[in-house]
């Protein structure tokens, strides 16, 4: 499959049409339950009770991005880079059938069949979004990116800033250029708007199928 993590120039006589990732594609978050499935009903009702000053915080502070990485650094520290890799290539097996919602996927298939680059661009991990973007044949992903240390293992911190909001417009500016106009954009929270808003086609909780 010829997924690319923003490694490579498009051709610019394709449509680009981005799709955000949880909620959209998807039914719910799916790194906070490859989170919960990877750590165990004991490991994350622990891992929550260690967490609570920050999902406190969050409640006043709506940072997405401090909650995202205080659970990496609770759950995913140390953790191999194969490791996790084959864990996520699992998980996806594991909940695709009940996961990804039908009429987000006939969107999906409908843009590829007209040549359609189709970019997932999501605030979760790209290293855990990519075993679903691998299914769905995605030309390109753009996700937050964990950093690794020198023995390969999860570091606890970002390589790039949570992809969310201007994040995502700024990820898609960096592969497309700062002129890019997508053809189609679709999303279901805050922030996806400004992605949106650079779409000829927004697409904002269009998605409301379940498998």
């Amino acid at each position: 499959m010829g997924m690319q993590q923003g490694s490579r120039q498009p051709d610019p006589a394709r449509p680009v049409v981005a799709f955000d990732f949880d909620g959209t594609l998807t039914v719910r978050d799916s790194f906070t339950a490859f989170l919960r499935r990877r750590a165990g009903k004991r490991g994350w009702a622990r891992g929550l009770v260690r967490l609570s000053p920050v999902i406190a915080a969050y409640a006043r502070e709506r940072d997405r991005g401090r909650l995202k990485a205080a659970s990496v650094r609770e759950f995913l520290v140390g953790v191999p880079r194969e490791v996790l890799e084959s864990e996520a290539e699992a998980f996806a097996a594991h909940v695709w059938d009940s996961f990804m919602r039908p009429d987000a996927l006939a969107a999906w298939d409908d843009w590829g069949r007209r040549s359609a680059l189709r970019v997932i661009v999501t605030a979760s991990p790209e290293t855990t979004v990519a075993p679903f973007a691998r299914r769905l044949n995605a030309e390109m992903l753009l996700g937050t990116q964990l950093v690794f240390d020198g023995q390969d293992r999860v570091t606890g911190a970002f390589a790039t800033p949570n992809c969310r909001g201007e994040e995502k417009v700024r990820r898609l500016h960096a592969v497309f250029g700062p002129d890019l106009r997508l053809t189609a954009a679709y999303g279901d929270t805050s922030g996806d708007r400004e992605m949106l808003q650079i779409a000829d086609q927004p697409g904002f909780r269009v998605f409301t199928g379940r498998p």
